[in-house]
């Protein structure tokens, strides 16, 4: 990631631009809990802390390469806060114990085609709880036999970042889940975290969307919509209200 302010506010525009709006506004659990009787994650204290001491599904293991993970995929610099001062890694544990956490919005009985083509839909027989459970061993099983005997977290930077490009590209073979299908979902959920509404655990003090001038909310901001590049004057508003 570039320590330049202004390449920096465009790459997360960009990544923007592939959530979808609803995620953005509302995360990707108030639609999904319709699916079951399972409950919405806990909206965040209104001092942010969160649960990043005591994630619900994540083992101990698990969250410190979570941690590490989401912080070379969108890392602090001088253009603002990181994922995981925006809660990025409380936001993908507290979806894991949702309906979207425990596969509950897709066809899951088979039979399963993982070489089909992606608008043929999801082709595996694992939950994304699980996706991450097998994704994580393999990453860190593959960081200890090359990296002697270090799990993800603690490699250097310059070497998280690299494991991380091989996983993305499918350099490195996964034995149950594909490599790419995990860096898929981790990538993904990721970028909601950091924009996603900040009741879903997210998007700690709203630092997502002042960084790039979403207005959150906010029931009318309308008079800015043909104003290409002027700057909106006011701070972004969660659904419960708070302000940023």
């Amino acid at each position: 990631m570039s320590n330049n302010h202004e390449p920096r506010r465009r790459f997360l525009r960009q990544m923007l631009a592939v959530v979808p709006a609803a995620s953005v506004s509302t995360g990707a659990a108030l639609s999904l809990t319709a699916c079951s009787d399972t409950a919405a994650p806990s909206p965040a204290s209104s001092d942010g802390r969160g649960n990043a001491a005591h994630p619900d599904y994540f083992t101990a293991d698990e969250w410190r390469f979570l941690q590490a993970a989401v912080d070379r995929l969108i890392p602090e610099d001088a253009s603002g806060p990181g994922a995981l001062k925006a809660g990025v890694p409380e936001y993908i544990d507290a979806q894991m114990d949702t309906p979207y956490g425990h596969g509950k919005i897709w066809y899951m009985q088979g039979p399963f085609h993982p070489d089909q083509p992606p608008e043929l839909g999801f082709q595996l027989n694992l939950a994304p709880r699980d996706i991450y459970r097998h994704g994580i061993k393999a990453c860190d099983d593959h960081c200890r036999k090359h990296y002697g005997g270090k799990p993800f977290a603690q490699l250097a930077a310059a070497d998280q970042d690299a494991v991380l490009g091989q996983v993305e590209h499918g350099k490195i073979e996964f034995e149950t889940v594909p490599a790419v299908t995990f860096f898929a979902f981790l990538l993904s959920n990721t970028k909601e975290g950091f924009f996603a509404d900040p009741i879903y655990g997210g998007n700690k003090g709203m630092v997502g969307w002042k960084m790039i001038g979403f207005p959150g909310a906010r029931a009318d901001y309308a008079d800015w919509i043909d104003q290409p590049g002027a700057k909106y004057p006011y701070g972004p508003v969660s659904i419960d209200g708070r302000r940023g």
